[in-house]
């Protein structure tokens, strides 16, 4: 009974496809390669890789996706799999196609104002992304150490930043869902902007996921 060993980390992940702007998304291909890559350079010890997942980019009407998602992974360690007694994270990925670094977000704020119409064509303006939580001053954030995995992953070579604003598009909006349902349901959540492969290539990304693996494996 005292033998059981160290418990595992279940990180699920999502990108996003493309959206007004941006024709081809990073997080598209990394997410949808990710499991290749990891099986052939290896997991980090006590890691696993749940779901893999692109999103649509868009706001409410992506909601019911991305609910699916975040109660699966709750069902999963609900079920008495390798995993019950282990962490689950959600690890959410989206492109800031302005950037020239990876940014790990402390928080999510309570507004949706988008400056473009999403992919489903909603384009709300200073809307509270869950009214019961208050007003679009409010602000949820993550259980992990953000400002510790940037620096971890600085000090692995990679140009990276901890960020405390992840815009107010539908990046924070899933964010900020992501967060809330985390808080409910004892499971953590994180979101980490990618600037576009022209700015920091493919492989290079790939690498950075890699290591950002390996520092959330090496938190447990």
């Amino acid at each position: 009974m005292g033998s059981e060993g160290p418990s595992e980390v279940s990180v699920h992940i999502t990108g996003f496809k493309k959206f007004h702007g941006v024709s081809e998304n990073p997080t598209e291909t990394i997410v949808s390669n990710l499991r290749g890559y990891m099986t052939k350079n290896g997991l980090p010890k006590g890691l696993v890789i749940g779901n893999c997942t692109v999103l649509e980019t868009a706001g409410q009407g992506a909601l019911a996706q991305l609910y699916k998602l975040l109660e699966s992974a709750v069902a999963e360690r609900g079920n008495g799999s390798s995993n019950t007694r282990g962490e689950v994270i959600w690890l959410h990925f989206g492109v800031n196609s302005g950037a020239s670094r990876f940014a790990i977000e402390n928080q999510a704020v309570n507004e949706a104002t988008f400056r473009c119409p999403d992919e489903l064509g909603w384009k709300p303006q200073r809307v509270p992304i869950i009214p019961a939580d208050g007003g679009i001053t409010r602000n949820r954030k993550t259980s992990l150490p953000a400002n510790d995995i940037a620096k971890a992953l600085a000090k692995m070579g990679f140009n990276v930043v901890p960020s405390d604003d992840a815009g107010r598009f539908v990046c924070n909006y899933v964010y900020y869902h992501s967060l809330c349902f985390a808080e409910q349901n004892g499971i953590k959540s994180l979101f980490v902007h990618f600037p576009l492969f022209f700015t920091i290539d493919e492989e290079t990304q790939m690498q950075f996921v890699a290591s950002l693996l390996e520092v959330l494996a090496s938190l447990n």
